[in-house]
């Protein structure tokens, strides 16, 4: 690790997020003072602080008695902040065109500033309050698939989830109403691919509370998970502990039979955001595919879709999370344009299997869903 690299890197983040917020508090008090001129500048700028300090205290000090509270506050403020900077340079860009046209007079300007950062902050404001509810929702995803090598017996239903990242900003909230959710969809096998934590366990506000509901989970053959990126780091060793209480079974680049008709096989994420796995690694496929049974429909869960080229006829699906399919609009943009599926189902061809996306059941970061949702994926295999 390099030490000094990073401190240069924080410090210049932090520098550009400086800079960034005072761009935006300079346009919101241009507001304020064209409504009215005797607003105090000062009061203003501490009270614009306050909403944009919790975001650098949260992410950096989690643990503070009151880092929780900062997270809340920063979190907000982060969706809030992305649409601000968004929307106030896209009309500062306009305001610009328009004046090197002419099509804006000198004598306007600080009427029509006015009014673009006016039409600004309502779209802003009616843009988070929709994030924020629709975060709070859950999607069903349904997808029928027929194997390459068919399965024995009746179809098999499959409940899969991916980025809970528990100790996230409201993840327990909504994890009883997660459980039931998915009881509802009578699973045989529930598989959650990867991101159940969010860097550090103790994040987490009530672990006891958190397993009891995940051990609720009602699947016939049990509940499986790989690991995603934010499960690894100095917490590896409780989040694993946290998880066997859970009755969740953890395949690290292993598998498990499945009522001797279907293997489900469990990849660790090659990139760790936090620290490493342990003395576990991500191996070469062809090491477990040697050891599985012969003739069996091979499903993989794996976390980034980042991996879909590993994969070749030698295994029927694969099912993977980690894109929140960019959470929040236009980041859905950047991520369809990054991943050869970002979202859905990717159909079998003659060397590749079938590939499902979902988008995961919670948020990162910013409490807010534009344009994606959370969703909970049911995939019947025959």
């Amino acid at each position: 690790m390099n030490i000094p690299f990073m401190i240069l890197a924080g410090i210049l983040i932090v520098g550009a997020y400086i800079g960034v917020n005072f761009y935006i508090a300079k346009r919101l008090y241009g507001l304020i003072s064209y409504i009215f001129p005797r607003a105090n500048a000062k009061l203003f700028a501490g009270i614009y602080t306050a909403f944009a300090i919790p975001v650098i205290i949260g992410l950096t000090m989690p643990r503070l008695a009151f880092g929780y509270a900062m997270r809340v506050v920063g979190s907000y403020w982060a969706g809030i902040f992305f649409y601000l900077l968004m929307l106030l340079l896209i009309a500062d860009l306009a305001i610009l065109l328009g004046r090197l046209s002419k099509l804006i007079p000198a004598n306007t300007l600080k009427k029509v500033r006015f009014y673009a950062g006016t039409a600004v902050v309502v779209l802003t404001a009616a843009i988070s309050a929709y994030g924020l509810i629709n975060a709070r929702q859950f999607r069903i995803a349904e997808y029928e698939i027929q194997l390459r090598r068919p399965l024995e017996g009746e179809p098999m239903n499959i409940v899969f989830i991916s980025d809970l990242h528990l100790g996230e900003v409201h993840t327990e909230r909504w994890l009883e109403r997660l459980v039931n959710n998915i009881n509802a969809l009578n699973p045989d096998v529930v598989a959650i691919v990867g991101d159940i934590f969010n860097d550090d366990f103790y994040k987490i506000l009530n672990p006891a509370r958190a397993e009891e509901l995940l051990r609720s989970i009602n699947a016939t053959f049990g509940v499986f998970a790989c690991l995603g990126n934010h499960d690894a780091g100095p917490t590896l060793g409780s989040m694993l502990a946290f998880l066997y209480r859970s009755d969740i079974t953890v395949l690290s680049e292993d598998f498990a039979v499945i009522d001797d008709r279907l293997i489900l096989i469990g990849r660790l994420d090659p990139y760790p955001s936090v620290g490493d796995f342990g003395d576990m690694s991500r191996q070469n496929l062809s090491y477990i595919l040697a050891e599985v049974p012969n003739n069996l429909p091979i499903v993989v869960i794996d976390h980034n879709p980042i991996n879909i080229p590993e994969y070749n006829e030698a295994v029927d699906l694969v099912l993977f999370g980690h894109t929140h399919r960019g959470q929040m609009f236009p980041i859905n943009l950047i991520t369809r344009a990054m991943y050869v599926i970002h979202h859905g189902h990717l159909p079998q061809t003659e060397t590749t299997p079938h590939v499902i996306v979902t988008q995961g059941v919670h948020t990162w970061l910013m409490p807010m869903r534009v344009g994606t949702n959370n969703e909970i994926a049911r995939v019947v295999v025959r």
